[in-house]
């Protein structure tokens, strides 16, 4: 193999062989997470960050023309000082100069400098979990030992958080490319060269060992508990977190559940509505005065607003706890580099003091009145024709099951709800590719700004559909209710809408429950066949063959197979589900009580196949370090506020209830007045048990106060040192 790059300053010597990438254990076998820091690699100047071997963290795919200078310039960038605009990282051009990959790695101090930068908390030589600082490095535990002291996840994330902030110190031509692909100073390289075909592609390396462990203490065994320390260290805090609320929330789901169950053996009332929503036949209760005074109806309405609002609090003491134990509770996002897709008119920032693109608030905030919110209207107004749609195919197919009265018919009356089904999925699904276009319009400097617009937008709330629900609120009968005006979120809007109007304009429970039932059965075979079934053969009989590689294959070869593999397409979908499946059980429950049974099932399920997908189907994906789920804990928040208003008005459908009110004789407007005091009553008690459970344990709450004053002391000493001298 010929050397490449060896008098391009930084970079080394590139000339390597394919032997040389492998590396043996004592027992012959082939340590994919290690490679001899033999000549091929980009040197480092410091010291302390000089290792016998170096670990493959990265792997950058250059496009097809590129030529050896361009990948020896780029090379040298790599490993580049970043006083010098480099990135200070370690780089491996493969085969040789004229192969398409360069394999990337961090030295230490590189490491540690984007650990502060970031606002990772490690821990300290006192145990506890202290917001790092690289002038105390020293001081803090593993920190000589990069896999110790940070995970391999958040080794990954520095590369690629590294890469993305290279940005051009001045007017910068690339080797091999014509003039017209200069960079102009402060434009950022990365994404410069992304847009040249030059690099192609970025994605993180496997460690086949530690995948290979964390599958079978993940879904291969018996076991019930996840090893989420495990996923946090492989995956990063962001998986970790949605695995973790995956979890909690599951087994939350046992009271419910059981709840339900008691309700639907018990309760008479409630088996005859089961067996009339699945027969499609109207039922006839006949209530004596021998009856409960407290029906299933409103035993089970209640203990959902009190069940969403505990579990919700409760959720937040165990996310601030896993925030503090995975060492994300003082990240420091807007104080770093802006993301590369950012643009704007070259500037200081007032508050770093760095050069870097500035964007005005304000032009960010006409983008999103002028166009974003035109377009998100747009859609609204798509899911009320789709809803308007259902409702006429269901009457067409209701009176030809009249004039027919035949098996076929029969089957003919459930096409409109499974029509309406894929509508509603289909919409969504092209609605997230035009959020997304949006978001980037909008034009977000940090990355968890992007992400947190990007998801506000499929839970953009809405005052349309409350609008006219209180239009028709004045307009009926206190029997047809529809409750107070709330704001209304895209995805609520698209999934529940619906529901909503069955029950509360149409009032037609049977019809409701029968809905929710094929939504709860249909939704989850779809998704457990779109998710896993499909993905899983796609791989077995279609990317596998082509994927296949023995231990003499040359290790430049096995990483590139990695890339076959289909990107991680993110969290996004997995949190819609489970918000659909927290609205369906904090909103309508009550109507149908074996909704957190069938949910239960489902989820018990979902944590095995969606652990299997990320480990098996999918790249392995950068994860940036967060602190909780981020929007995502405010979007189940407000289905939680929303449950409270629902299953009030819900309650007044209670055929035990509407009794009541006969035998007390009490007029609409007695009624009306009541159903609105005990709404504001729920809420104010929902209010009172939030604030009653506080956020975090005691002991976070300290913690978190003892890092800040560290943080202050060391403030104060770092400012008197210049005094001093």
């Amino acid at each position: 193999m010929s050397k490449a790059g060896a008098d391009e300053g930084g970079a080394g010597g590139c000339g390597d062989s394919a032997k040389q990438l492998e590396a043996k254990d004592e027992k012959g076998g082939t340590l994919l997470s290690k490679l001899p820091a033999g000549p091929g690699w980009t040197k480092v100047s410091c010291p302390c960050c000089f290792s016998e071997r170096v670990e493959p963290l990265v792997v950058v795919k250059l496009g097809g023309k590129v030529g050896p200078e361009t990948k020896r310039w780029l090379i040298k960038m790599i490993g580049a000082p970043q006083k010098d605009g480099g990135a200070a990282l370690l780089a491996h051009p493969g085969e040789d100069a004229s192969g398409d990959i360069i394999v990337v790695s961090a030295p230490r101090c590189t490491l540690l400098r984007a650990a502060e930068e970031l606002g990772l908390c490690k821990t300290y030589r006192s145990g506890d979990m202290e917001a790092f600082s690289y002038n105390d490095r020293d001081n803090f535990k593993d920190s000589d030992n990069m896999e110790a002291f940070l995970t391999l996840a958040e080794r990954q994330y520095i590369v690629k958080y590294e890469l993305d902030g290279l940005r051009a110190q001045k007017d910068l031509r690339i080797p091999g490319l014509p003039e017209s692909r200069m960079l102009q100073k402060r434009d950022n390289i990365w994404q410069k060269l992304s847009s040249a075909g030059v690099v192609v592609d970025t994605f993180p390396l496997h460690n086949r060992k530690k995948l290979k462990d964390l599958g079978e203490a993940w879904y291969s065994g018996n076991q019930l508990a996840q090893p989420l320390d495990s996923v946090n260290d492989y995956f990063g805090s962001a998986v970790a977190f949605y695995f973790s609320f995956l979890d909690f929330y599951t087994w939350s789901l046992l009271t419910p559940a059981i709840l339900g169950l008691t309700i639907s053996y018990f309760s008479g009332e409630a088996q005859k509505e089961m067996v009339d929503s699945v027969s499609g036949s109207k039922v006839i209760i006949n209530d004596d005065d021998s009856g409960p005074m407290i029906s299933g109806h409103m035993l089970q309405a209640m203990f959902s607003m009190i069940w969403s609002t505990v579990f919700m609090e409760l959720w937040k003491r165990r996310s601030s706890s896993l925030s503090y134990r995975w060492g994300t509770m003082n990240l420091a996002e807007r104080f770093a580099e802006p993301r590369p897709n950012f643009h704007g008119d070259l500037g200081v920032n007032p508050v770093t003091g760095r050069m870097e693109p500035l964007f005005p608030e304000w032009k960010r905030d006409l983008r999103m009145v002028l166009v974003s919110v035109p377009v998100v209207g747009l859609f609204l107004g798509l899911v009320v024709l789709g809803m308007m749609c259902f409702y006429w195919g269901e009457a067409q197919v209701k009176q030809l099951h009249k004039d027919w009265d035949s098996l076929l018919s029969q089957a003919l009356l459930y096409i409109p709800s499974v029509l309406h089904i894929v509508y509603t999925n289909m919409l969504g699904n092209v609605y997230r590719n035009v959020a997304q276009s949006l978001t980037e319009y909008e034009n977000h400097r940090e990355e968890s700004a992007f992400e947190n617009h990007l998801t506000a937008k499929i839970l953009v709330v809405s005052s349309c559909f409350p609008l006219l629900l209180s239009h028709y609120l004045i307009k009926c009968r206190v029997s047809s209710l529809t409750g107070s005006p709330f704001f209304l979120q895209f995805t609520f809007f698209n999934n529940f809408a619906v529901l909503f109007h069955i029950a509360f304009f149409k009032q037609d429970v049977p019809l409701l429950r029968k809905r929710l039932a094929s939504l709860l059965i249909v939704s989850q075979l779809v998704n457990q066949v779109t998710e896993v079934v499909i993905p899983f053969l796609v791989d077995r009989f279609i990317s596998a063959p082509h994927r296949t590689e023995s231990e003499d294959d040359p290790q430049e070869d096995k990483f590139r197979n990695q890339r076959t593999l289909p990107v991680f397409p993110g969290l996004f979908a997995e949190y819609i589900e489970l918000l659909v499946q927290f609205g369906y059980l904090s909103l309508f429950s009550c109507v149908y009580p074996l909704t957190a049974v069938l949910l239960l099932i489902n989820n018990i399920t979902e944590i095995r196949s969606d652990a299997y997908k990320i480990c098996n189907l999918f790249r392995k994906p950068f994860s940036p370090p967060v602190a909780n789920m981020g929007v995502w804990q405010v979007a189940f928040e407000v289905l939680s506020f929303v449950s409270v208003i629902s299953n009030c008005w819900l309650l007044l459908l209670s055929p035990r209830l509407q009794e009541l009110c006969r035998e007390g004789g009490l007029t609409s407007t007695n009624v009306l007045l009541l159903a609105v005091l005990g709404e504001h009553v729920l809420i104010l008690i929902k209010f009172i048990m939030a604030a009653l459970i506080p956020d975090e344990p005691d002991w976070i709450r300290k913690k978190r106060e003892q890092m800040e004053y560290t943080s202050m002391q060391a403030l104060k000493e770092q400012k008197l040192q210049p005094e001093v001298s």
